[in-house]
């Protein structure tokens, strides 16, 4: 009789149990073969125990210092508000632990240096969610521009607009202390990674931006509780041009609340061969056949929204089968990128970027 091999799942910590943990993340960890939930954690009692009880056999915490005190654990995943982000992942990184972390990795460039400087130390993977790389489309051109299908990527447009869906009011979200801007680092982390991934990831060298805040008071997610009062102190809408060392450059615009005819998620690019769009749920290329102008429909499937696929792909560079898609340098370029704008919008002029540190 062979003797099966028991293989020992990962021990995942949980730093805050609300919406993205529950939609995203606890799927993710429950479906991945190599990984259990064993500690969760979050100052709002009731929600952690809710999700205690769902999971079954979780250990319920109300300070993430106790439980990554106490717990013997191998990966801490963080989904607590972004002010919060590099905190945590430095405290996990200094006793061991791996770190998965929501979106944005930090506040601050300096946070987001801290950061991987703490990763370097450990030894331990550090990585934030990415998911929008991890969609079928993603992947595919991702592959047909590493295939030489685009030529030269010299400039494009990307941008997440919503027409109404300011996330509550009041909250941290709205609150820069908390969540470090508006839409801008809420959504347009997610489309310029997208963008600046597919481009091959080039180092910024400057950023112009400007920030709008005039529906602070009106368009407001009916679902999510109202704060009277308390703080709006973000940006709804941000617009954006950054550019490149290798002399690329990409066009920002995201928004909470604006008279838009419809939301929308896109990332637009041009090559020196061809361009492509992504646009909501349609995807096309465009080149030229016999001298004369071709779009093409690709039949790639939409897929899901990436979660999964980003925490597998975690998992498996902490078991090394696989070298890691994001690195905290492209995390760091990120951050720095944010900022910048933010600089910009509020000083009314460029800011040059310093590549040598970063």
């Amino acid at each position: 009789m062979t003797e099966q091999l028991t293989i020992k799942p990962l021990r995942v910590g949980v730093v805050s149990t609300g919406g993205i943990f529950r939609g995203a993340h606890m799927p993710a960890f429950v479906a991945n073969p190599y990984t259990e939930i064993v500690a969760v954690c979050d100052p709002h009692k009731p929600s952690a125990c809710e999700v205690a009880d769902e999971l079954g056999q979780v250990r319920v915490y109300t300070e993430w210092q106790e439980m990554l005190d106490r717990e013997d654990l191998d990966i801490i995943d963080i989904c607590s508000p972004n002010y919060l982000h590099a905190t945590v992942a430095i405290a996990a990184l200094e006793r061991g632990f791996h770190v998965f972390c929501e979106k944005p990795d930090a506040i601050t460039p300096e946070e987001a240096m801290n950061m991987k400087e703490a990763a370097t130390r450990s030894g331990k993977v550090l990585m934030v969610m990415r998911n929008n790389r991890f969609r079928p489309r993603s992947r595919f051109l991702k592959q047909w521009i590493q295939d030489g299908g685009a030529g030269q990527l010299y400039t494009g447009r990307c941008g997440w607009l919503r027409r109404k869906g300011i996330p509550g009011k009041g909250g941290w979200f709205t609150t820069k202390s908390m969540s470090g801007g508006g839409p801008l680092i809420d959504l347009g982390v997610h489309m310029i990674d997208l963008a600046v991934w597919l481009m091959g990831n080039p180092k910024p060298v400057s950023v112009t931006g400007a920030t709008y805040s005039h529906f602070g008071q009106t368009h407001i997610k009916g679902e999510t509780r109202i704060v009277e009062g308390n703080t709006y102190d973000v940006e709804d809408l941000a617009t954006g041009f950054i550019r490149f060392d290798n002399g690329a450059t990409l066009q920002v615009e995201v928004s909470w609340a604006s008279h838009i005819e419809q939301d929308e998620l896109f990332v637009e690019m041009r090559g020196t061969k061809a361009g492509f769009s992504l646009k909501n749920e349609e995807f096309k290329l465009f080149t030229d056949m016999a001298g004369e102008p071709l779009n093409q429909l690709p039949q790639v499937p939409t897929g899901g929204w990436g979660h999964q696929e980003n925490v597998n792909h975690f998992v498996d560079v902490i078991r090394g089968v696989a070298e890691p898609d994001f690195t905290p340098d492209q995390g760091i370029d990120m951050i720095r990128i944010l900022d910048a704008m933010y600089r910009s919008a509020k000083e009314g002029r460029e800011i040059r970027l310093d590549t040598k540190n970063s």
